[in-house]
């Protein structure tokens, strides 16, 4: 582009006009289309294939993945309300309240929302049922709640809910 006239128009440049810089960019632009339009498939392309630029067609895959800055915080809003109203279900196994846990938090997280895990961890023991009192007592306890992994604190409850099964079925 370049600018003519009083007043100042902007115009696209002929190519005799281009200079190194100008090359390079277009080179760059290209270069840059070609990896995003090898990389997606035939329906992302319908999406696409009017954009000119690489800067275009970034913009409008990430619209239509992760949707407007309006609709992410509409998300971003309602996990926000999911995790704090989230709670283990009766007759539900650790693993299957795990699932459930991840699947917001992971969300939560590709959308720029990282809760500190030392948070997670507290958040888990405090949405156990009552019949957990015991395990979550003893685990606040004997553990440094700062430093407890997701995994560790979920390995640990497993293997609780495991041995009272198998107590459960020897009585």
């Amino acid at each position: 582009m370049k600018t003519i006239g009083e007043p100042a128009v902007t115009v696209l440049k002929t190519r005799k006009e281009y200079n190194d810089a100008d090359r390079k960019a277009i080179e760059k632009n290209f270069r840059t289309k070609k990896i995003l339009v090898c990389g997606i498939g035939p329906d992302e392309y319908c999406k696409i294939s009017a954009c000119q630029s690489a800067k275009e067609i970034w913009e409008a895959l990430q619209t239509a993945h992760e949707g407007t800055t309006q609709f992410r915080q509409s998300k971003i809003d309602m996990l926000t309300t999911e995790y704090k109203l989230f709670r283990m279900k009766d007759d539900e196994s650790i693993q299957d309240m795990h699932t459930r846990f991840t699947s917001i938090i992971n969300e939560l997280h590709s959308l720029g929302e990282i809760i500190p895990r030392n948070k997670l961890v507290r958040k888990i023991l405090s949405i156990l049922h009552g019949s957990w009192e015991r395990k979550v007592n003893a685990i606040t306890e004997a553990k440094d709640l700062q430093k407890l992994t997701i995994d560790e604190l979920i390995g640990n409850m497993k293997t609780y809910e495991m041995k009272n099964k198998k107590d459960h079925e020897r009585r």
